[in-house]
């Protein structure tokens, strides 16, 4: 036991190295989002996130963009508790039947204008649990999506893409 304490002190912690800081890219494409943000909507852009049945894989990419590194808040993204308060639902993971009446309701409870962001591949269609007893389907069986991000999990890059993407295109059609 004491030479193995001992090997841990002097060798160190066994992890991944972090990826390249890529500091001006992310800052430039989070500082394009709020911009779109700000000219569609003249405020912050609030985000709630809705997991409807999923393995957690891309709650965890999404809870990413709310950490230091990402910093979210900064740049006039935020996360909000309620969906009245929001004005882009995220939903991850395929609807299961215990969730899709509650998806249902959070849609119903956002506020127009909103838009519905689908987060992996089993939110688009189901994923590998498609056809499974307990599963509806994507997020588009349930309610109308505006924007599919792939990706399992999808990065916390690919998803500020993504809100770019979707802020774009609906200042685009509103012009």
């Amino acid at each position: 036991m004491r030479r193995t304490l001992f090997e841990s002190l002097i060798r160190g912690p066994l992890t991944e190295q972090p990826p390249a800081a890529d500091d001006a890219a992310i800052a430039e494409l989070a500082k394009n989002v709020e911009k779109a943000a700000q000219a569609r909507l003249g405020r912050s852009l609030s985000i709630r996130q809705v997991d409807a049945g999923s393995c957690n894989a891309c709650e965890l990419e999404i809870h990413a963009l709310a950490n230091a590194f990402y910093d979210l808040e900064r740049f006039g993204l935020r996360f909000v508790a309620s969906p009245r308060h929001a004005d882009v639902l995220m939903v991850t993971g395929p609807v299961t039947k215990n969730m899709r009446e509650a998806l249902k309701r959070t849609y119903d409870a956002t506020p127009d204008p909103k838009w519905v962001v689908a987060v992996g591949g089993c939110a688009a269609d189901g994923g590998i649990f498609k056809g499974s007893y307990a599963c509806v389907g994507g997020v588009s069986d349930v309610v109308p999506v505006d924007l599919h991000i792939p990706g399992c999990p999808p990065s916390p890059r690919a998803l500020l893409k993504g809100l770019l993407a979707l802020l774009e295109h609906v200042a685009g059609k509103h012009r």
